[in-house]
């Protein structure tokens, strides 16, 4: 293919690049599930009596539309992809270094990246009002607001400052699932307080929800922490105070090392007190745990770049893994395997 055609579809592969398209499948794929496979399953072993129908017990379902759950992924998704965007503009020096090659003022222009920037914010500001006022709290929508300023000023300041940028970026990679739950709790409640006898306990949905978005806050935190350790020559050269820089690779290593022995701690903790079925163990046990524990040998044993490198891929496959988890979660409650 020659000419146009094939000029926009360059034009196409390098923008999704920008946007990093995987990324954003996930965040996809963790709300659709957070939706279809933790809280849908979860609410249906509730059981209410409803006004309109005395004396028989119904679950519950689903209450937030799903066209407005759409708009929910779809401004989450925007916001997400202008992050991206303004970090990839402020990253040119220190890309050069650690990764040899930069998207932003080569093959996309920096006048045209921060235009998409602003249109994928706008949009995803927009749809976040549009979301919280369906909810029956307009002033939510601020909630987007405040998180496209923070993705800004994580790219040009925060990032720059000790562990700041790294508690920024685990706190809105937690929040991704916990905002299916904020806005299917308004519409559960307002509907089964007004047609059941006695109004159900919600919490529960919290409680599920936010097991995947402490796990995501922890296993994020330590892979930005392994990110900044490979980066540290780039970092160091445009005076970054990271935490490798700051306070040493060898003192970064060892909070990583602690962060994921924390992560191993508290999932068979949950899963002793409040799961404790086999499928569960066998599960995290393979796909979560004994990766968590080759990346710890990694951080300790190892000292190239490359193999810095293998250790932020496996973990960006472990949480993966820890999402995939609500479909176990899915096949338990349904097929009553507990």
């Amino acid at each position: 293919m020659d000419g146009p055609g094939r000029t926009d579809m360059v034009k196409t592969i390098e923008f999704l690049k920008l946007i990093r398209w995987q990324n954003l499948v996930i965040v996809i794929l963790t709300m659709m599930l957070m939706r279809y496979a933790v809280i849908e399953p979860v609410i249906s072993r509730i059981f209410v009596e409803l006004i309109q129908v005395p004396g028989a017990e119904v679950p519950l379902t689903l209450k937030f539309p799903w066209y407005d759950f759409v708009i929910l992924v779809f401004s989450t998704v925007a916001i997400t992809a202008a992050g991206y965007v303004i970090n990839d503009y402020f990253d040119i020096k220190t890309d050069l270094i650690n990764k040899g090659e930069v998207i932003v003022g080569t093959k996309i222009p920096r006048r045209r990246a921060m235009l998409w920037h602003n249109i994928l914010n706008a949009a995803g500001v927009a749809g976040g009002f549009y979301v919280s006022w369906k909810a029956g709290y307009f002033w939510l929508g601020i909630f987007f607001l405040i998180v496209s300023g923070l993705l800004y000023f994580y790219s040009a300041s925060y990032k720059r400052q000790f562990l700041v940028g790294n508690l920024v970026v685990a706190l809105l990679t937690a929040i991704v699932p916990m905002l299916v739950a904020v806005f299917e709790w308004p519409f559960l409640y307002r509907y089964y307080t007004q047609y059941s006898v006695t109004p159900p306990e919600l919490n529960i949905v919290f409680y599920w929800v936010g097991g995947f978005a402490l796990f995501a806050f922890i296993t994020t935190l330590a892979r930005e922490i392994i990110k900044d350790i490979e980066d540290f020559e780039g970092d160091k050269a445009y005076g970054r105070n990271t935490l490798p820089v700051v306070a040493g690779l060898i003192t970064s290593r060892i909070v990583s090392v602690v962060l994921l022995l924390a992560t191993v701690v508290l999932l068979y903790l949950v899963w002793y007190f409040f799961i404790n079925d086999r499928i569960t163990l066998i599960y995290l046990t393979l796909t979560v745990v004994l990766p968590l524990l080759y990346i710890m040998y990694l951080l300790i044993a190892t000292r190239t770049r490359k193999q810095l490198h293998i250790a932020s891929s496996i973990m960006k496959i472990v949480m993966i893994s820890g999402i995939l988890y609500s479909v176990v979660v899915k096949l338990i409650l349904d097929k009553n395997l507990v």
